[in-house]
């Protein structure tokens, strides 16, 4: 009997070669990457997300710090931040513009119309500012204006905000691989402290004086430090609300001593705000003081002459009953058409001290790069402009990635950077002359000297074109 085949049940599939494939994540490019997110840097994005030319690109903000106590701010009444800023008719309509000054608590702001200016060692040397509408500047704190640019963004189609997170490094993209990946050698790669890497076709740094992103762009800064260190506080004066000067509105003052200007500029109430440009001995004497011996000394600051102003400051107690006495032999009678109320106390953990520093950068722009504020210069604080030429910078900025946009180029291209750099750096380095010369000038005690700027001082004071031309530079309308 012939054995039957054996028929199997199942057949056996040809051999396959596996292969493993490798699933790409897309790289997350964006359009502008923003460093920083202080009031340039917020005002930036908030400006980018307002404009109908350039609501549609893809944002992100890399901010070291948590902004959820910014949006959650609110200040015990009464309470001030010593971090204020004096802003500019320029920098409040641009801010409207852009439908941030609505956000803003009014009740925290405060407008002055009037500033008198004079020379510690002349004391009749003296110039005197007025302007009823538009006011010369309004005063606000940092923390107010920041929540503000929160809650205008929160209005407008989201960024990515990547805050709590630092930049570990920046790079430039890798090149195209033989998997077909993108070519981004030439966009800036961001790696955050969480890991992830973003890249951009704009890398804007707003980060200040040590920026990173300018240490990468290789941007050199020009300048020095003043070996001075500005003196903070919030401060009350001791009757009713401060200065209407004899004009009935309310007034700015600022005094040149020796070793630097003290201003006190109003805030609402019978709030104001002190900077005190000083040595950093005097500032660290000043920090160690009671309160009640630091006030003394800020009173003493604007009606005592040189001599007596040096003799107090080397006192380790006993400055209010020195003040006195001192005044009542000098004969220095209270006018606040020449001189702000007495103060009588100050906030506490409101005083506060800062190196001061003359920084400019040698560009603001590189390819695929642009530096705003700090990041691109930093001024003394004697004319108030810092945040005001940050804000300039944004304004100019926004402009020039607008046009770009609208006339379908690439926005990190130099040949349209370029228009950023050419509108700003010398008008920011003019300002920045501007006061580095008045704070050389006005440091310098020589007899003579002190002479012929206090005439120069008086005639401009009577020359009513020239002031005029002085508040609008000031004022940020260029004509």
């Amino acid at each position: 009997m012939r054995a039957s085949a054996f028929v199997p049940l199942f057949r056996a599939r040809p051999k396959t070669r596996a292969y493993a494939t490798a699933i790409v994540e897309p790289p997350d490019i964006y359009d502008v990457v923003c460093i920083g997110g202080g009031p340039a840097g917020l005002t930036l994005l908030t400006a980018l997300r307002s404009s109908p030319v350039t609501s549609n690109l893809k944002l992100a903000l890399v901010e070291s710090q948590n902004l959820s106590p910014v949006r959650a701010w609110q200040p015990a009444s009464g309470h001030f931040s010593n971090r204020a800023s004096s802003l500019t008719p320029s920098s409040v309509s641009f801010l409207s513009q852009i439908r941030v000054w609505p956000h803003v608590d009014s009740a925290r702001v405060q407008p002055y119309h009037h500033m008198r200016v004079w020379d510690g060692l002349a004391s009749s040397s003296a110039i005197s500012f007025s302007s009823s509408s538009p006011p010369i500047a309004t005063m606000t704190e940092n923390p107010n204006l920041q929540r503000a640019l929160l809650q205008r963004l929160d209005e407008l189609p989201p960024i990515d905000v990547f805050d709590s997170t630092k930049v570990a490094t920046i790079e430039d993209g890798p090149p195209e691989s033989s998997h077909g990946t993108l070519d981004l050698s030439s966009y800036p790669s961001v790696t955050l402290s969480s890991g992830k890497t973003i890249f951009a076709r704009l890398l804007v740094g707003a980060d200040g004086l040590n920026s990173p992103v300018r240490k990468y762009a290789g941007i050199h800064t020009r300048g020095w430090d003043y070996e001075r260190h500005g003196v903070v506080a919030t401060l009350k004066l001791k009757d009713g609300s401060h200065g209407q000067g004899g004009h009935g509105i309310t007034v700015a003052y600022q005094r040149f001593l020796p070793a630097g200007p003290i201003a006190l500029l109003a805030m609402p109430g019978n709030t104001t705000t002190l900077v005190w440009s000083t040595t950093p001995e005097q500032a660290a004497k000043l920090k160690s003081l009671s309160s009640e011996d630091f006030v003394a000394m800020v009173n003493a600051a604007f009606r005592l002459g040189k001599v007596d102003l040096e003799y107090m400051s080397h006192l380790d107690g006993g400055h209010g009953e020195e003040l006195a006495w001192r005044c009542g032999v000098t004969g220095i009678k209270e006018d606040e058409a020449r001189i702000p109320r007495m103060v009588g106390s100050v906030q506490d953990g409101s005083i506060a001290s800062f190196p001061l520093r003359y920084r400019q950068a040698d560009a603001y722009t590189s390819f695929r790069i642009a530096l705003i504020g700090d990041a691109a210069h930093t001024i003394h604080p004697l004319a108030g402009q810092g945040l005001n030429m940050g804000l300039a910078d944004v304004q100019s900025l926004v402009g020039t990635i607008e046009y770009s946009v609208e006339h379908g180029g690439d926005i990190g291209d130099e040949m349209y950077l370029d228009k950023y750099n050419s509108a700003m750096w010398m008008q920011n380095n003019r300002m920045l002359g501007v006061t580095d010369k008045l704070h050389k000038v006005y440091g310098v005690g020589w007899g003579p000297l002190v002479g012929i700027r206090g005439l120069g001082l008086k005639m401009v004071d009577q020359m009513g074109p020239v002031k005029g031309w002085l508040m609008k530079q000031a004022g940020g309308i260029v004509t």
